[in-house]
């Protein structure tokens, strides 16, 4: 998963003018007119569902572009799709398996089922990227980390928490007092509906109160550990404490 992009403006072309001067009556202007405003009544109300289409359409793509180009296509959700990964599996309620292991009392492995039994915990948060663009007031829903450390027993030794995710590459972690925060989440569904493959689901970690290059996509490990381990990004430079506003040499408005 790379470090989202700011999105560019599309390219404004300039208008395309008649050359018959009588093609420039009213009753062109009128046609026009009506037809705008038909358009963009359709717009508002087709709003919400062209723009889940335009993010799956998007999503399926960079899932088959490794180069990351993808990323730069404008959308209106604000987020940007990316892989580190030449492909990414895809995972579902039968195939999917989160594990809990390490420093631990208890290893685990749970379903998606088991999962969505747990309590469940909703935050709206701003999404923060370290490049800079943010998508306000971003619904996100699941269990708390927390929840699953205890249940399954951390060892006195332990310092902090390793994720893995199942494209094979990316990986992150926090300390074991960052990762009990109140505000991770092993998040199961964002903007109110299920996390699709393109924003890493069915399964992503959430950490709200950090860039968004700490909320891994695609988990599926949880590894209790001695000590912090740098995770994919943080290899290549990015901070390992990575504190919206306080952290990678920017002053954003905390998020959490």
């Amino acid at each position: 998963m790379k470090p989202e992009h700011p999105a560019r403006d599309p390219d404004v072309r300039p208008a395309e003018h008649a050359t018959d001067p009588d093609a420039r009556g009213a009753p062109v202007g009128r046609r026009v007119l009506l037809g705008t405003l038909g358009l963009g009544a359709l717009g508002l109300a087709a709003a919400p569902s062209l723009q889940r289409g335009l993010e799956s359409l998007l999503a399926g793509a960079a899932d088959r572009d490794p180069t990351g180009l993808t990323g730069l296509l404008p959308n209106g959700g604000g987020f940007r799709y990316y892989s580190v990964a030449a492909s990414v599996p895809r995972k579902d309620a039968r195939s999917y398996r989160l594990t809990v292991d390490g420093l631990v009392h208890r290893p685990s492995s749970y379903t998606l089922a088991d999962l969505r039994a747990l309590p469940q915990t909703r935050l709206v948060r701003d999404v923060q990227c370290v490049t800079g663009w943010r998508v306000p007031g971003t619904p996100f829903e699941g269990v708390r980390l927390s929840r699953l450390l205890d249940a399954a027993g951390v060892r006195p030794t332990a310092r902090a928490v390793r994720f893995t995710c199942f494209d094979g590459t990316y990986s992150e972690s926090l300390t074991l007092d960052q990762a009990r925060r109140s505000d991770v989440l092993v998040a199961l569904r964002m903007q109110d509906e299920d996390i699709g493959h393109g924003h890493g689901g069915p399964a992503r970690l959430y950490v709200a109160p950090m860039y968004f290059y700490k909320s891994a996509k695609w988990l599926s490990g949880i590894t209790v550990t001695d000590e912090v381990e740098p995770g994919y990004w943080e290899l290549r430079g990015y901070d390992v404490d990575a504190w919206v506003g306080r952290s990678n040499g920017r002053d954003d408005a905390p998020t959490s």
